[in-house]
């Protein structure tokens, strides 16, 4: 009967829009970055050797991957039609388990044992050992299941380009194709986060703030603009593959590229150094110290990935400090020295719109039931705390702006300076607003990005530069 013919059905790319070795890999080197330099010592005595040495050191959640689900639909329907099911895949036995209990439709599993890479051929020749030539259905997506397809009754084909299910046609039946979904430039484009690029538009506070807008000065800002915007880019992405599993659980993050499954981790893996390559080439034609800010820039975000931002409050002084940092990487490629007084304020006004950030989250956990923040330190009930901390931090940030206006640096910069003193009551306004519509749960973005594209803000900006020019 055609019913008792078993549906072998492979796992990575056709059963998950993913790679469990990718993601068991990242797993690791989130534990411990050190394993990048073992892992290819593990991989000198084979794939198969690699894999279970990693499946031994990380915990695969097989609820919290990006699955195919109309496939998945598709072989539960198949299950209750009396058809034997199997796992067969090129991961290891001990994460194929996982993704298997999971599920819970599988009659076996056939995996990677640590000696053999269960991929290709040797699949194919596992698969004819048991259920004999042409006794069994094969599900793929990779050209690599070809000679599997060879020696199978029929092929189905999964999230695959046409030129794998014509290849699978001409050596068996193409019985069914479930098809891949599309994969555009917008695709990239969210990955590399380019609207998240705006906040490095604080690059060129110290120009716009010290009144020495050049060609050169300009241009440099320009340059480390890009430069900056490469490297948070390659960060970003390898932030969101280190935050595969806290992602998936989040109620919008899970929507980002990695975590949906719409874009390979590979492609991550190789852009995210392509990018950083790229942002330190640029910033050789700046001056050396720019290079430096830069470095201390990736170097603290790792941190931040790697662990801080589980520290409760660490992480939204850290992330004030990012926000900081590219203000004075600014001011090193314009060659402007930093004012104090801008740096001060950097750091009160950027550490209330981080703890705006954290706030928002743990708003949208308690809207969802939820009593604390996965992967983060906090829990529902310190909303209120963090509103107030927020908020007096955005409160002292303006008290610092008045007493800067105050000072006699002012009468040297302005003409008027008693215009200045609008922004004031302006930035009083706006960062009373801010704290606002986050208490009211409407912040769905970093602050920064928020404020771009909030016509309010944007209002707030076009005040703020009518009263500096009226001073200036």
């Amino acid at each position: 009967m055609t019913q008792a013919v078993p549906l072998c059905v492979d796992l990575d790319g056709s059963l998950i829009h993913s790679d469990l070795l990718l993601e068991s890999f990242l797993l690791l080197i989130k534990q411990n970055p050190l394993y990048v330099f073992i892992a290819p010592l593990w991989l000198l005595r084979g794939k198969a050797h690699l894999k279970a040495q990693i499946a031994r050191r990380v915990a695969l959640n097989g609820a919290a991957l990006p699955y195919t689900q109309p496939f998945v639909d598709w072989l539960r329907a198949q299950k209750a039609a009396g058809r034997p099911l199997w796992l067969c895949t090129a991961a290891d036995a001990r994460l194929a388990q996982a993704v298997a209990d999971h599920l819970g439709i599988f009659d076996g599993v056939l995996a990677s044992n640590g000696r053999t890479n269960l991929s290709g051929r040797h699949k194919a020749a596992e698969l004819v050992a048991r259920f004999g030539e042409r006794g069994f259905d094969y599900c793929g997506n990779h050209p690599v299941d070809v000679p599997i397809w060879a020696q199978a009754r029929s092929a189905i084909v999964v999230n695959a380009p046409e030129s794998v299910r014509l290849a699978a046609s001409q050596v068996t039946v193409v019985s069914h194709v479930v098809p891949a979904p599309p994969v555009g430039v917008k695709v990239v484009l969210k990955a590399l986060r380019v609207h998240q690029w705006a906040k490095n538009a604080l690059i060129f506070v110290p120009v716009l703030a010290s009144h020495q807008m050049t060609m050169g000065t300009l241009g440099a800002s320009l340059l480390a603009f890009i430069a900056f915007s490469l490297c948070a880019s390659s960060v970003y992405l390898l932030n969101d593959m280190l935050d595969l599993e806290a992602d998936r659980q989040h109620h919008s993050k899970c929507r980002r590229p990695f975590a949906a499954g719409q874009l390979s981790l590979l492609f991550g893996l190789v852009a995210a150094p392509l990018l950083l390559l790229a942002a330190l080439v640029l910033s050789l034609a700046l001056p050396l110290s720019f290079l430096g800010v830069l470095g201390a820039y990736y170097v603290a975000t790792l941190a931040y990935s790697f662990g801080i931002k589980k520290i409760v409050m660490v992480d939204v002084l850290a992330l004030a400090g990012l926000y900081t940092i590219r203000i004075v990487a600014g001011s090193a490629a314009a060659g402007i020295p930093l004012s104090f007084w801008l740096l001060i304020f950097a750091i009160f006004i950027f550490l209330s719109l981080a703890i705006v950030k954290r706030y928002a989250e743990l708003h949208a956990m308690r809207e969802q039931g939820k009593l604390t923040a996965q992967g983060r330190g906090y829990q529902v009930e310190d909303l209120s705390l963090l509103q107030s901390l927020g908020a007096s931090s955005g409160y002292l940030s303006i008290l610092v702006l008045a007493l800067y206006l105050n000072s006699p640096d002012v009468s040297q910069m302005y003409r008027h300076p008693k215009f200045a003193w609008l922004l004031v009551p302006i930035m009083l306004y706006w960062i009373s607003r801010i704290w606002m519509q986050t208490y009211r749960g409407r912040m769905h973005d970093d602050p920064l990005v928020y404020a771009l594209k909030d016509r309010v803000s944007l209002l707030t900006g076009v005040a703020a530069a009518v009263v500096l020019y009226l001073a200036v």
